[in-house]
């Protein structure tokens, strides 16, 4: 706390003394000429973003001296990626004239006053919002993202999806909300969910390559950030929120949420609540018994803005109750499960504006998470609890050596995990993490490269020789891994790159040290304190291909693991829970490898056609004395997604096609899954009215009531996934 005080006393000591270096503007329609409302803007290099307002009027105070990149989005338009450079005590106006499209993919970048189309870095972020993100929106997260290419989703119920990217979830995959780690065990088994609420989000990007190892040396997968504002980094003109509605009928569900900025002076106030409800979900073949959800959240946060940059704080909770499905195998009669968290965050930034330093920016976290497992009597099976502390803290520079500019910092998270109802030691784990990510144009040629150094020490409070598992005791992890990334225009149309990343993930706490049953994923987990680190070698080459009317994205890729850390099903009975299979923890070398191919091809004025594949292919070491391949368990099948849509300027029509080859590809003990062909419709309209903006989304899924099974669900041995879903959404900006 007294680092927290010292950080805080930092920047109130600034207040006073900086210039205001400022920028204005207003978003014109090119073609119109008319003002757009609601257009999402943000400074590329900052954590600084604003919305226009009505009028299509926006202002981003205490920006750095020197060139800054600022995108511009709103669906129905490209893209534009403009870089300007900013002087000292400087109000810069400017007007940004946005360009209608239908291709949601499409962008604009405007570089020293000279037009070009292209794509600004969208192979390692890409973004969903706007109608959009509304017409996608999920009960979770994962749902939410599922018709993104590359993206699948794990399941075990209503409450419980996780994505996974590329075959890779779990700890390879972080998820974060406004760049602050969830704080949650998702990541741990299937049966936990993510502590995120989705209704509330303004926009959700997904990122891979050197900018990841900002945020952890693990994230081969990827990271997801999505983002809620719940901390201002800017002072909006004018109190402005959105309020939400919805429901849905497969699980009889309702929704609703509140957000709220409010300008005081120097502060801003933000205020957010959601609430969620669900009964069982509807499938063709009957309802998935005990797979209900009730949800509420909230945040309060607080920002203080200035000429030198910002501070604030925010206070969430989190609070669900969710159902799982019965077993026969392991709980015949389901297991509720009642998770509660609360975090405290702080967040900073101050803008340096020397030749070299430009801005230092600092956050700070606590997360108090705690789930109970009830059985169908009442009882406790077993009881979770986590208590997560990060502090991160880094400057963006100006040019070093043969660099143009960068970003150096550390991180230190401290883990205190405790489990009840098992013979899991109550275990501590303290990582500490040093890194650098710098870039470059050599003429037409983008790179980007990043080393980062971390150190990880997981201790069990109770050392126990005699365990069952083994040799409890204190381990200690350490290594470096990195990222090197190029891209390189070959034309005004072509851009082609690649990506080399050297990952590093310690053993958690729950590979080294868990031992007993875990009733809610049916399933007896067994550690390994002899585990050593994950690591892993991902490559990517990438292609992009963008005109007029057509983006094409293509890439490879293959992750290679020396390590890969996983919970294998052994096919044994537990000794002391026969109705429960032993998963032991292994490592094992491994190979995951695909390709994805994306198209958005505008084929009338108002006719859009979108389609992707995407395949993945996992496999392993038979053991560690062989070099035969065998499949990795849970990767998904070969998938195929298109949709045709008619957009007139404030309405959307269209429908959707998912289909999903077999999976006979099978890991140890694991079932396969057949082949389906889902038909999906939706609609949008938006209204304004005044000053505020009316959006309706409405969608219908599995239009056709079909029977299917998804892959990554550990209940599809039992249950299929939901039957016909019609939903509405109703979104009111202000």
């Amino acid at each position: 706390m007294n680092l927290l005080l010292s950080f805080i006393l930092l920047f109130l000591g600034h207040s006073l003394p900086g210039d205001s270096n400022t920028l204005s503007g207003t978003v014109i329609d090119s073609e119109t000429g008319e003002t757009v409302p609601f257009v999402y803007l943000h400074v590329e290099e900052l954590n600084r973003s604003t919305t226009t307002d009505a009028n299509g009027y926006f202002k981003i105070q205490n920006l750095p001296v020197g060139e800054i990149h600022l995108a511009a989005h709103r669906l129905g338009y490209k893209t534009k990626h403009i870089s300007l450079s900013i002087s000292s005590d400087e109000e810069l106006e400017i007007q940004i004239l946005l360009s209608p499209t239908l291709l949601s993919s499409q962008s604009i970048e405007v570089t020293a006053n000279e037009l070009t189309s292209g794509s600004h870095l969208t192979h390692v972020s890409q973004k969903l919002f706007g109608d959009d993100l509304r017409q996608q929106m999920g009960a979770t997260l994962a749902q939410t993202l599922s018709n993104i290419p590359g993206v699948s989703q794990r399941t075990m119920g209503g409450a419980t999806g996780r994505p996974i990217i590329r075959g890779l979830g779990d700890e390879r995959l972080s998820i974060l909300e406004d760049g602050i780690n969830s704080g949650d065990i998702s990541d741990q088994s299937s049966d936990h969910a993510v502590t995120i609420e989705s209704s509330s989000t303004q926009e959700i990007e997904i990122a891979r390559g050197p900018a990841a190892l900002v945020y952890g040396a693990n994230a081969v997968g990827g990271i997801i950030n999505v983002v809620s504002n719940k901390i201002s980094t800017n002072i909006p003109q004018r109190v402005n929120g959105t309020f939400s509605l919805s429901g849905e009928t497969v699980s009889t569900a309702g929704a609703s949420s509140l957000s709220l900025s409010v300008p005081v002076k120097s502060f801003v106030v933000n205020a957010n609540v959601n609430g969620r409800t669900s009964l069982d979900i509807n499938t063709p073949e009957g309802v998935i018994e005990n797979s209900y959800t009730n949800t509420y959240s909230s945040t309060l946060g607080l920002s203080f803005v200035r000429d030198w940059g910002y501070i604030g704080s925010s206070l969430s909770y989190y609070d669900s109750n969710y159902g799982i499905p019965p077993d026969p195998a392991g709980h015949p009669n389901g297991v509720d499960i009642d998770m509660h968290k609360f975090q405290y965050v702080v967040k900073g930034e101050y803008v340096i504006d020397q030749d070299f330093l430009k801005v230092w920016e600092t956050d700070f976290s606590i997360n108090n998470y705690n789930h109970i497992e009830f059985e169908s009597n009442g009882s406790i099976g077993t009881e979770f609890g986590l208590v997560t502390t990060n502090l991160r803290s880094f400057v963006s520079h100006g040019e070093l050596g043969v660099f143009e500019k960068g970003r150096t910092g550390i991180s230190v998270e401290i883990e205190d995990y405790a489990v009840f109802g098992a013979s899991t030691p109550n275990s501590n784990s303290y990582s500490f993490g040093a890194f650098i990510v710098e870039e470059r144009d050599f003429n037409d040629v983008h790179f980007e490269a990043g080393v980062r150094f971390d150190f990880v020490r997981n201790a069990p409070k109770q050392n126990d020789p005699t365990s069952n598992i083994g040799n409890i005791r204190t381990r200690d992890f350490t290594a470096l891994s990195s990222s090197v990334e190029a891209i390189y225009p070959i034309n005004e149309q072509i851009i082609i790159g690649a990506t080399v990343l050297n990952s590093f993930r310690a053993p958690s706490l729950e590979e080294l040290y868990s031992e007993g049953p875990h009733l809610a994923s049916y399933s007896f987990e067994i550690g390994n304190p002899e585990l050593e680190a994950e690591r892993g070698l991902a490559k990517e080459l990438f292609v992009t291909y963008n005109n007029r009317n057509t983006v094409i994205e293509a890439a490879v890729y293959h992750n290679g693991f020396s390590n890969y850390l996983y919970a294998q099903d052994t096919g044994r009975r537990n000794n002391r829970n026969p109705d429960l299979n032993d998963f032991q923890f292994v490592g094992v070398e491994a190979q995951l490898y695909g390709f994805e191919l994306s198209l958005e091809q505008q084929l009338l004025k108002n006719l859009l056609f979108n389609g992707s594949i995407s395949y993945t292919i996992g496999r392993q070491n038979e053991s560690t004395t062989s070099t035969k391949q065998v499949p990795l368990p849970l990767i998904p099948p070969l998938s195929f997604k298109s949709s045709i849509k008619y957009s007139a300027k404030s309405f959307e029509i269209g429908t959707r096609l998912t289909a999903s080859a077999e999976q006979n590809d099978l890991g140890d003990f694991e079932t396969k899954t057949d082949d389906f062909i889902l038909l999906d419709g939706f609609a949008s309209y938006s209204l304004m009215a005044g000053k505020l903006l009316h959006t309706f989304s409405f969608n219908v899924t599995n239009v056709l009531n079909n029977t299917y099974y998804n892959h990554l669900s550990r209940i599809k041995e039992l249950n299929p996934e939901a039957g016909r879903n019609m939903s509405l959404l109703y979104r009111l900006y202000f």
